[in-house]
């Protein structure tokens, strides 16, 4: 990797300094970078170091992220690390054959189409419905939140296809090619400038049964393991914000590193940052929600420490280096709280499936989805 790329810099060099957490670039500069990214793929790809065994993957990743790679974006990591594990989990070997070589080699992209505006953290509650028709299934319904959605050939949808059923019973999973008749992707502007994030829509969509992912009635179990795999790299190495590199050289820029009381929010801050890596490097299965509550914790501090160091240089783009641009990771990283499950979530998952601690009181559990109030 040293002969091919450069050392990651923290931008004290005057190399452009980005913090971002989500992206704020017009639709053709975010399509470039997305392309950047994915031909780095597939230069790992034909290199042999895509797909690799969860413990080699981290190693790589461990040394990937020393070096000024492209930079990442939300959909290139849900095509690699979330679909394509997936499908190697519940596809059929021709779905397997069809997908992984081109997902994993950054031909085509896959985003996520889960989120509804009625069922966010509550998964279960999806209310898109799919009505078998022969040897189709015709999807209607809403997505939201779904990034990169304007930039993919593919989404894997969560859909209703049984109503009579509990909710957590009646889901089934698919493929949907979102170039077909009756898909309408509308981006969603976010506070940061950006629209990564879509609203899907689903009118009357025609998906063959060959696209259908897992068994019928399988949907949710579809949904709990990429969500696992989603909360497995969470965190991991990520080049998502700012770095404990970034900050240390804000506080370095500012002359306040002798400050007694910046020293203890600093010192603090490394602590996180050093916890976050050590969870992130046992993320698997329910514990995964430990490295994904470290990770937006330690987003959190850096907002608090980066906030204290610049005052009102924050808030105005005065063109001095590296203190307006913290605005990127300030108004960010709240939206990781709640992507990928939010954190009470995650807090539910570890007392639960971790800790073995009583579950919530879950009244519509038992209880058939037609027959729950909305």
């Amino acid at each position: 990797m040293k002969e091919q790329l450069p050392a990651r810099s923290d931008g004290s060099d005057g190399d452009v300094f980005d913090v971002s957490v989500f992206h704020d670039l017009s639709h053709e500069d975010e399509a470039a970078l997305i392309a950047r990214r994915m031909a780095w793929q597939r230069r790992k790809h034909e290199a042999g170091y895509s797909g690799l065994a969860p413990e080699l993957q981290a190693a790589f990743d461990e040394e990937e992220s020393s070096f000024a790679v492209p930079d990442g974006h939300e959909v290139c990591s849900v095509t690699v690390n979330l679909v394509v594990p997936t499908i190697r989990t519940f596809g059929t070997d021709e779905q397997q054959r069809r997908f992984i070589p081109p997902l994993l080699s950054g031909e085509q992209l896959c985003c996520q189409l889960f989120s509804e505006p009625g069922a966010g953290s509550d998964l279960a509650g999806v209310a898109t419905r799919a009505v078998r028709d022969g040897d189709e299934w015709v999807l209607d319904g809403q997505k939201v939140w779904s990034s990169g959605a304007q930039f993919s050939q593919w989404g894997e949808a969560i859909c209703r296809t049984d109503p009579s059923v509990p909710k957590h019973a009646g889901q089934t999973a698919f493929l949907v090619p979102l170039d077909a008749p009756g898909v309408e992707v509308r981006p969603i502007r976010q506070m940061t400038g950006g629209s990564s994030f879509n609203e899907v829509f689903l009118s009357g969509v025609r998906v063959p049964d060959s696209l259908r992912l897992g068994d019928v009635g399988a949907g949710w179990k579809v949904a709990l393991t990429t969500l696992g795999f989603e909360r497995a790299t969470s965190g991991t190495h990520s080049t998502v914000g700012g770095s404990w590199s970034q900050v240390l050289a804000l506080a370095r820029s500012t002359g306040r590193t002798g400050d007694p009381v910046v020293r203890q929010h600093l010192a603090r801050l490394y602590s996180t940052d050093r916890v976050r890596s050590w969870a992130a490097r046992a993320n698997s299965g329910p514990a995964g929600s430990i490295g994904k509550l470290a990770w937006t914790e330690w987003m959190r501090q850096v907002s608090d420490v980066v906030s204290t160091l610049l005052g009102p240089r924050l808030t105005a783009d005065t063109g001095e280096w590296a203190t307006y641009a913290w605005t990127k990771h300030v108004l960010g990283a709240p939206g990781y709280r709640i992507a990928g499950g939010s954190d009470e979530v995650q807090r539910n998952i570890i007392g639960e499936r971790v800790l073995g601690l009583p579950g919530e009181p879950r009244v519509d559990r038992d209880v058939a989805f037609s027959q729950i109030p909305r």
